[in-house]
């Protein structure tokens, strides 16, 4: 079962390239400080901006730097079925220990084309998948009861929910069975669905403060329920500071102002307003992360 703090790395950039050596860097700043997993390509690693050959290749670099250390899940979601199939299967191939799909956006889907696109993708490749449901991005929310079916394919292994609802996040637990991994995809939520028996995150935040977002975790599972909510409350300004505009806007400008990438995105995204620089410029004072 995934579990634990599992981050949603950025994809680095430098002059317009995938910047290797940055990622690498990150990659170890996270295992250092206690990440119990890496997302590579998933919303926060830029997947829509990257090709084919950069998304392959980014995957590559990850598993290679993790060297097995903790698990590799990989973003190879898409809203052509077949292009699902082929970015999961090299993902398979070159060593990464899940997936994470996204549901198809813009085709919008029913429920039953839901679960016939990761009920063909789980058949074609053996790698444990976790569906990646965010209805504000997708345009479709999958609910608890495809969520219930699909968990019965013994690859299917959980869901990243984000769409915002601690009432389907406690229904698709209730539903889906213990065994079943429900992690949040939104890093407000990480407490409150320890609470209702979730099994972590696949964080944003943790980019920056991995450290603090893993001890959350490992507080609730060791009992210390109290200082998990202290670790909440502390991060929650931060949180709200990485998301003032776009994911992953702020949390690359928020790494550039650490040292540990360049500025860069691709567009459509665009760096943040003169304003909103400077709140988060703040907020990451305050946090302690930078001076």
């Amino acid at each position: 079962m995934f579990k634990g703090a599992i981050v949603a790395i950025v994809t680095p950039f430098k002059k317009g390239k995938v910047d290797e050596e940055a990622l690498r860097e990150l990659i170890e700043f996270q295992i250092t400080n206690g990440t119990d997993g890496i997302v590579p390509c998933g919303t926060t690693g830029e997947s829509p901006v990257l090709s084919h050959k950069e998304h392959d290749r980014v995957i590559e670099i990850t598993v290679d730097a993790v060297k097995k250390r903790v698990p590799v899940i990989a973003g190879t979601g898409s809203n052509s079925t077949d292009e699902a199939i082929r970015l999961t299967k090299h993902a398979y191939e070159v060593g990464a220990d899940g997936a994470l799909m996204v549901c198809p956006y813009y085709n919008r889907p029913t429920q039953e084309g839901l679960y016939q696109h990761y009920k063909l993708i789980a058949d074609k490749v053996p790698i444990p998948i976790i569906v990646y449901n965010i209805p504000g991005r997708t345009g479709v929310n999958m609910t608890p009861e495809t969520l219930a079916r699909l968990a019965k394919i013994k690859n299917i292994v959980g869901v990243k929910e984000a769409a915002g609802s601690l009432q389907q996040m406690a229904d698709i637990i209730r539903i889906c069975g213990p065994d079943f991994s429900v992690l949040s995809g939104d890093d407000f939520f990480t407490f409150p669905l320890l609470c209702l028996g979730g099994h972590g995150i696949i964080s944003v935040v943790s980019n920056v403060a991995p450290a603090d977002m893993a001890a959350l975790i490992d507080s609730f599972n060791a009992g210390n329920i109290k200082n998990a909510r202290k670790l909440h409350y502390q991060l929650t300004p931060l949180v709200s500071s990485l998301f003032i505009e776009t994911n992953p806007v702020p949390v690359k400008a928020a790494l550039a102002m650490m040292g540990k990438i360049q500025y860069e995105m691709r567009m459509p995204l665009c760096k943040l307003s003169d304003v909103n620089y400077e709140k988060l410029k703040k907020a990451m004072q305050d946090y302690g992360l930078i001076k």
